[in-house]
């Protein structure tokens, strides 16, 4: 595997490749919120209103010209850690005041946020790392915005999650991302259950001390399907590691949690086949042995793709009959 240059790994010395913005074709001003719109630029300061700027997810030169130069002429970059944030732009040699934005403060700043836009001030809003709004509260400032008025303009850019979908080599013309799944077993089984049938393929985001457990239950929910755990992408020690859930729960389980950022992607499944009573009642009553009857219902459903009213019926009538 090559070495790469992980995030603020690079050689130290300061980009400076970055080109002077091409001034935004000016649309006319509008006050109806119903139209797409955007206040005038000053003196070739990108226009007033929310940039969505995405930042590397490992790799500090995975990032954008765009990106640079709207960071450098912005009045302020709203962050999730302000110095995680303050590394890249220094790295960079941007000087933008940084303002801390994330689920502790982000009801109290939003408010400031808001006022500062509508007075023709310039914020852009990025997270520790990647794409914004992917698992952070950056959305409720763009609805915010949108009730507000104001523009929001993407900046697209680097995205642990189209990173791994793509490295992964499993069909990605149709995928879902799941996010992170619950910590607890029995609410995460119940999760997985929901998605079991969606016939596309999977993304999850996961804690590395989680990755074992999760992988061990989404083999049992979802079945043995081909799956794909990217770990650390764009860093020095990346990690794309291949096979079927229980081959990939057995390793984790093995060799322990790892370290780093974990993304997993899991193949979609084909259709349920077709399965009669006794086997219907072989998997509740193995089910029942460990689960409450909620989660052995949405496990066998999801297993067997019956309804789970049927199931759920089948089940009572099993606890009742039980010896």
């Amino acid at each position: 595997m090559a070495r790469k240059d992980s995030y603020l790994e690079t050689s130290g010395a300061k980009t400076s490749s970055r080109l002077p913005s091409k001034p935004v074709r000016e649309p006319s001003d509008s006050t109806d919120a119903s139209k797409p719109h955007q206040r005038r630029a000053r003196a070739g300061r990108p226009f007033a209103g929310l940039y969505l700027v995405a930042t590397p997810i490992g790799n500090a030169r995975d990032v954008t010209l765009r990106a640079l130069d709207i960071l450098a002429q912005v009045d302020v970059i709203a962050c999730e850690d302000t110095r995680v944030t303050g590394k890249l732009m220094a790295l960079h040699g941007i000087a933008t005041p940084l303002l801390a934005y994330h689920d502790h403060t982000a009801e109290r700043v939003r408010t400031r946020l808001i006022k500062r836009l509508n007075d023709g001030e310039t914020v852009a809003l990025v997270s520790d790392a990647g794409t914004p709004l992917v698992s952070d509260p950056g959305y409720r400032l763009v609805q915010a915005c949108i009730e507000a008025n104001v523009p929001v303009t993407p900046v697209p850019g680097p995205s642990s999650v189209l990173a791994a979908v793509v490295v992964s080599g499993l069909p990605m013309d149709r995928f879902l991302y799941a996010g992170f799944l619950p910590s607890r077993a029995a609410a995460r089984r119940r999760a997985l259950a929901e998605l079991a049938a969606v016939p596309a393929t999977q993304v999850f985001l996961e804690s590395p001390r989680r990755l074992g457990p999760s992988l061990s239950d989404m083999a049992d929910v979802l079945g043995d399907r081909p799956a794909v755990v990217a770990r650390e992408l764009t860093k020095v020690f990346e990690e794309v590691r291949r096979g079927t859930l229980t081959q990939l729960a057995l390793h984790y389980r093995t060799e322990g949690a790892p370290k780093g950022e974990v993304t997993v992607v899991v193949a979609a499944g084909g259709p349920p086949p077709e399965i009669g009573a006794e086997e219907v009642e072989r998997l509740l009553g193995a089910a029942l042995d460990r689960l409450s009857v909620r989660d052995a219902v949405a496990q066998v459903a999801a297993a067997t793709g019956l309804p789970r009213r049927k199931i759920y019926d089948r089940a009572l009538k099993l606890k009742r009959d039980a010896p």
